[in-house]
């Protein structure tokens, strides 16, 4: 079973980089720019503003989602397409940023769906 809410090693995550404000691209095209990101111990995950492309909503994506981290491009790829991300459970984060129940229910949605991209 694979941890979504852990960086993978492969994706060129720096502990202690800011990454607010980089671009955020799905397999098949940008969706947003981070808003905020955690990078606490078995809880790690980035809030991305998706700006117009869904209404303006945030979606929370788990660390284990990204698969390279461009620090020069500013720009983080993940391993997920933009209808996978659109279908998530929806995410209001003042409910959602402490609840572990959405943690849960959110890992397992993308559990079953970041490794069959």
């Amino acid at each position: 079973m694979v941890n979504v809410w852990i960086y993978r090693d492969t994706s060129g995550r720096l502990a202690g980089t800011d990454l607010t404000g980089y671009k955020v691209e799905a397999l098949d095209g940008s969706i947003g720019k981070v808003d905020k990101h955690s990078d606490e111990v078995d809880a790690s995950y980035l809030v991305v503003d998706t700006g117009p492309w869904i209404f303006g909503k945030q979606v929370l994506l788990p660390a284990g989602t990204v698969s390279l981290i461009d620090m020069d491009e500013q720009k983080i790829d993940v391993e997920l397409t933009k209808e996978q991300i659109k279908s998530a459970p929806e995410f209001d984060k003042e409910k959602h940023l402490g609840d572990v129940q959405y943690q849960s229910v959110l890992g397992g949605y993308y559990g079953g769906t970041a490794h069959r991209a």
